[in-house]
């Protein structure tokens, strides 16, 4: 396991982020923590200092992708990032008696779940692989495996964030850069509690940074959570076309 002394979190300002960033607070350890939420950043970041922890916290929109990749290259300039972990995203599903979401949901679900931070990882990866060490966590979901019909953008994004960190991976595996791929099932967060949709196998947000850090501490290429969700992955597959498209057009909130 190489040594962790500067690790960057996206996404820090809540949820998971917030969770990953308190499980990584340690002395002699920088955090640089990302989000748009100025105050609750700062909260975590208190947190993270009461643990012995060093964070700087930065306000960056990832809707604004060149922004987020300058950000990265400066981040990384001023001290080499030994681990970045990339949580910042979006979730929804399409408004009540729309037949799909919007065009502009779609564009912005796009640019924050799939673009930057793909976009972001690659900038990483390759300044990573120069000095032949580091580690990226791409926060994927267990809704990329599944062709979810009111929620097509989230699930599409969270596909192409899949595959893309898959090729990340084999790309940059020569050069003792590490990738892995989190795909979670439901996250108990705020943002969550703000959908329709059941909730099944709902896991809390420091149980799954706990996972998240063993899994990095492994140099496991993908993690899927709850176990569960590798089983409805390999029924998803397994299933004849129709039987599946029924099963998930069932899977509809009520809303929907």
């Amino acid at each position: 396991m190489q040594t962790l002394n500067r690790i960057l979190i996206t996404g820090a300002s809540g949820g998971l982020g917030a969770a990953l960033a308190c499980e990584y607070a340690a002395p002699n350890r920088t955090l640089l923590l990302w989000g748009r939420n100025v105050e609750q950043l700062e909260a975590v970041a208190s947190a993270c200092r009461e643990a012995g922890a060093h964070a700087i916290i930065r306000s960056l929109d990832l809707v604004d992708c060149n922004a987020a990749i300058a950000a990265i290259e400066e981040e990384d300039a001023a001290g080499a990032i030994d681990l970045a972990l990339l949580c910042a995203g979006l979730g929804d599903v399409q408004a009540e008696g729309e037949l799909t979401e919007s065009p502009e949901q779609i564009i912005q679900l796009g640019q924050v779940n799939f673009i930057a931070p793909s976009a972001m990882a690659a900038a990483l990866a390759r300044r990573m692989a120069a000095r032949r060490r580091g580690a990226i966590v791409l926060i994927g979901s267990a809704a990329a495996f599944h062709s979810l019909p009111f929620a097509g953008a989230y699930a599409g994004s969270k596909a192409g964030l899949a595959r893309f960190s898959q090729a990340l991976r084999i790309a940059v595996a020569r050069y003792d850069v590490r990738v892995t791929l989190v795909s979670p099932g439901f996250i108990e967060t705020p943002a969550g509690r703000s959908t329709s949709t059941s909730k099944p196998f709902l896991m809390q947000p420091s149980y799954v940074a706990a996972r998240i850090a063993k899994a990095v501490a492994q140099g496991k290429s993908h993690l899927i959570l709850p176990w569960p969700f590798a089983l409805l992955r390999l029924l998803d597959r397994l299933l004849p076309a129709r039987a599946r498209d029924r099963l998930l057009l069932g899977l509809a909130p009520p809303s929907a």
